[in-house]
């Protein structure tokens, strides 16, 4: 019955933990995109990429508008799949656990990609296990080897086509932040490769560059998220109204009602009513059928999904 709750998300309204969660990732955002924003420059755009991505309106972006920003969702927006479990798959090949713990993420996995569900109370089991794995750690330890596991196991799954609507917004010259549940320094890797500007994530604590198990606030989830891109809004002297913001899951509603331009980008079936309803805009990198408004060529998904059908089985099958 675990598994049905996970079909019925349950909505939340913004918490003191939300706004915490939320404060507290602008606060890390911003300090490590000054970095980045010394050492990184935009990764030039793959030629297969180009050919799928649509090409923005005229309109949208507005270049030159320093009161503008983008806002990226990470998790089946702008990657296949879920990062952190992609995290936790390289951290089992680096022994940090063991094969129990790994046919966990598996099977997680493999329902996040089925049902395309992004359950609160799902998300924080995956996130316990995966701090108390990282407890007692070195930051800078996690953050080498995040360096290796997108390599390994994420660069290969960025959605051309989201991919591309970011850069869009960089080339018109406005800031683009990826926003994820994922842990911020996950998140912060994923965006310096991406050539992005900086990453609002989960922020676990640390004293003295060493995890302790524990959280800042709640995960960065839902009306978290609302509260980071508000908070890291107000820091950067945004004008939300002129921002835009892109998401997958009905989860975002919170973030995608903040700004005066909603993506709703491979929806979910709740985020798609939505949607329409708000006259939102939507595109779909999944499969070759039309989205609403525009009619979007993309990335093959199919194999993708069967192959998360086939680990459910084959896990299925060896726990009879």
């Amino acid at each position: 019955m675990a598994a049905l709750g996970w079909l019925t998300p349950r909505r939340r309204s913004a918490t003191a933990r939300s706004v915490l969660a939320g404060e507290a990732s602008a606060e890390a955002a911003r300090k490590t995109a000054q970095a980045l924003g010394a050492e990184v420059e935009p990764l030039a755009e793959p030629e297969a990429a180009v050919a799928e991505a649509e090409p923005a309106e005229a309109e949208f972006p507005v270049a030159g508008d320093d009161l503008a920003a983008a806002f990226f969702d990470l998790d089946n927006t702008v990657m296949q799949g879920a990062a952190i479990f992609h995290f936790g798959r390289g951290l089992y090949k680096r022994e940090f656990f063991h094969r129990r713990e790994l046919a966990r993420f598996a099977w997680q996995q493999a329902w996040f990609r089925l049902a395309g569900v992004e359950d609160p109370e799902h998300m924080q089991d995956a996130r316990d296990s995966a701090l108390s794995i990282v407890k007692g750690h070195k930051v800078c330890e996690l953050m080498a080897i995040g360096e290796e596991i997108y390599d390994e196991y994420m660069a290969e799954r960025i959605w051309p086509g989201t991919r591309a609507l970011a850069q869009a917004h960089l080339d018109a010259g406005q800031k683009v932040w990826l926003v994820t549940a994922a842990p911020v320094e996950t998140a912060t890797i994923i965006a310096r490769r991406l050539g992005l500007t900086g990453a609002l994530g989960t922020v676990a604590e640390s004293v003295d560059g060493v995890y302790t198990g524990r959280l800042v606030g709640e995960p960065l989830h839902g009306p978290a998220k609302a509260e980071a891109v508000r908070a890291l809004a107000a820091a950067e002297g945004l004008d939300l109204e002129r921002c835009a913001a892109y998401s997958d899951s009905h989860n975002d509603i919170p973030m995608l009602s903040l700004v005066g331009h909603p993506y709703a980008i491979n929806p979910d079936t709740k985020l798609r009513k939505h949607a329409r309803a708000h006259d939102w805009r939507l595109r779909d990198y999944r499969t070759g059928r039309k989205a609403v408004k525009v009619g979007v060529p993309a990335a093959a998904g199919v194999g993708a999904i069967a192959g998360g059908a086939a680990a459910a089985i084959a896990l299925h099958r060896r726990r009879k």
